[in-house]
Order: C-alpha cells, then structure tokens, then sequence
C-alpha cells in the first residue's frame, strides 16, 4: 500500500471550517516533482501557462522565484492584486514532497474583505509519476459568494491552473 502525503493546515483555515473550500489534483505519468515545482515556483512563468493571474508583483524587491517569507500580489478570479506572503516552502526531494503555500489577503468593507490560503503539494509517486494537489481555504462574504456560483469558479479555475502547470512542465505548448 502506498501512502500520499497532506497539506498542512493551519487552525484558522482548516477546511470545512471556512467560507470555501476546493481541492484540486492532478496524477501524471512521465513528468518528475522538480520539473513541475520549476514552473510553479517561478511566478515569471504563470502567465504563459494559466490564463487566471495577472499583475503579479514583488512589493520588495523579492521574485520572480518564491521561497519562505516572499511578499508578493497578484490579481486573479476578477479580485484586484491581493498582497500574499508565502508562509510554507519545502522543495521536493528524495521521498519529501515539495510544499508551497501562501496566505492571500483582501481589506475593505465587510463585502470586500477575503483572507485565503492556497496550498500546493508536489510529489513523485512510484512507477515515474508525480502527484500535483492543490486545495485553498478562504474566509470572508467575497468567499462565500464564490462557494455559491454554479459551475464553480475557483474549482475549474484552479483546475486549469493544474492542466497548465502539467503541460509547462511537461514542454508541451501553453495555453
């Protein structure tokens, strides 16, 4: 039997708990953890691959490659560039799946305010496959609206998120 691994959730954004919540994943055949983490890592690269983010920025400096404590913003879902800060990053290895996770913040009125985090889990799984999972938790009425809408925005979006990931790493054409 073989075991996945988990994301790890914080108290405050515990699945279930919040506003909304998606999970996303993908299982491919021919592509290593590395090669996907390359892509995702690297925010100079979501733009030819996922057609959902826009204005990404690095408040000081940091970038275009994330790591532990990067601030950054960056638009998406129609919201203005939410200011992010990546609070978990683990680069795959040998039996160790790569971790990324980011909180993602709105201020406003009760009807803007949006406090998430976004979740990535990269991981080789036996037979040359790699395993991409990526579940998000938001807070606030913006997230709960989103949680209503049929078909589900942030469920396909960040399903093309994957689909691109997968065909960036894999060096088929993008979008």
């Amino acid at each position: 039997m073989t075991t996945q691994n988990a994301i790890n959730w914080p108290e405050k954004y515990l699945p279930g708990t919040r506003d909304n919540f998606v999970s996303n994943e993908v299982i491919v055949q021919g592509l290593t953890a590395a090669q996907v983490w390359r892509y995702l890592v690297d925010t100079s690269a979501w733009e030819s691959y996922y057609d959902n983010v826009a204005d990404i920025a690095f408040p000081q400096g940091d970038g275009p490659g994330l790591k532990t404590d990067t601030l950054f913003s960056f638009g998406t879902f129609g919201f203005p560039p939410l200011d992010a800060h990546v609070v978990e990053f683990q680069d795959p290895a040998q039996d160790v799946p790569g971790r990324l996770s980011w909180t993602a913040k709105q201020d406003g009125t009760p009807e803007e305010q949006l406090d998430v985090l976004h979740a990535w889990l990269v991981e080789d799984l036996p037979g040359g496959r790699v395993r991409i999972l990526t579940q998000e938790t938001q807070i606030g009425r913006p997230a709960a609206a989103l949680a209503e809408e049929r078909p589900n925005p942030m469920l396909n979006g960040h399903q093309a998120w994957l689909d691109g990931l997968v065909r960036a790493a894999s060096g088929k054409a993008t979008r």
